[in-house]
């Protein structure tokens, strides 16, 4: 039933590759609590919420962050809602599950000034490696694309002469992404090393290795993590987090809401007013610094 319900969230409510691998990680493990290892068969339409509750308990004494026990929950309930649907379960066991609290975490971001710095740093114009990888940092930051998104780009989907990507993001939804013409230069000078290094060209992969076999997000990662180490003081170094710089720096220089939620590719607004957040509290550090009344006297 996992496997149907698996392929189900796949096939026919169209759910990312990540999302769909996160729900498959959840309920095994879910799963192999159940029976004890494999030692007994899995009966989801006779589980209790009582039984569901042991394997959360036992999750939480593991050490589980109460982010991940929110998730593992919701996984439960997105399977047992299923089996209401497809086999006749009159009760959802995992509905009544309370769910830790969980507060909602700012995007980690990098200020606008590393970011140049990470962007200006002279490369050989004649290294593929090094031109493909400052073109990663640069699209990231430029056109504010998921990891998943980059690895995933087709050649014929980036017209350098138009200055759009089509990206193919979650949900099987596609979107065009703008960029200027300083990434757009990039993408030629990529574009000129990697055919004449690759021979026969390679499959339509737009980001390959020198062996001309497409790119993987792990690399992608280390890639990123690897140029932002000792240039950037963020908490974190990731894709994720030069997505999250666009998406403030957009705001921050005025874009509207609306905008910045389609070129993220975000379902809801709410999502995106995140963001928000975080350019009040940089107008607020500003104020506190700069004007003559915010500060405390003798302070």
């Amino acid at each position: 039933m996992i496997q149907e319900f698996l392929r189900y969230m796949s096939h026919e409510l169209n759910l990312s590759v990540n999302t769909v691998s996160a729900y498959r990680v959840d309920l095994l493990q879910w799963s192999d609590f159940a029976t004890s290892q494999g030692k007994y068969e899995l009966a989801p339409l006779t589980t209790s919420a009582s039984d569901l509750r042991l394997w959360i308990a036992d999750v939480a004494r593991r050490g589980a962050t109460p982010r991940t026990i929110r998730r593992k929950v919701q996984s439960l309930r997105a399977f047992f809602k299923f089996l209401m649907k497809r086999h006749g379960l009159a009760v959802n066991p995992a509905e009544d599950i309370v769910v830790p609290k969980v507060g909602q975490d700012l995007p980690v971001y990098v200020r606008a000034s590393e970011t140049a710095e990470l962007l200006s740093g002279d490369i050989p114009d004649d290294d593929f490696e090094q031109v493909r990888n400052r073109l990663i940092l640069d699209m990231f930051y430029t056109t504010g694309i998921r990891c998943s998104e980059l690895v995933d780009l087709r050649d014929c989907n980036v017209d350098a002469v138009k200055g759009e990507l089509k990206v193919h993001g979650k949900r099987n939804k596609d979107r065009i992404v703008p960029f200027g013409a300083e990434l757009a230069d990039m993408i030629t000078l990529y574009r000129q090393l990697r055919d004449d290094l690759i021979q026969p060209p390679a499959p339509d992969a737009f980001f390959v290795r020198p062996t001309g076999m497409p790119m993987y997000r792990k690399l992608v990662y280390n890639i990123v993590h690897d140029a932002m180490d000792g240039t950037v003081h963020a908490a974190r170094k990731s894709p994720h987090v030069l997505r999250h710089s666009f998406a403030t720096d957009m705001l921050n220089n005025g874009a509207d809401l609306t905008s910045v939620q389609q070129l993220l590719g975000h379902q809801s607004l709410a999502t995106t007013q995140v963001y928000t957040h975080i350019s009040y509290r940089d107008l607020k550090q500003n104020y506190q610094l700069a004007h003559p009344r915010a500060q405390k006297k003798g302070g």
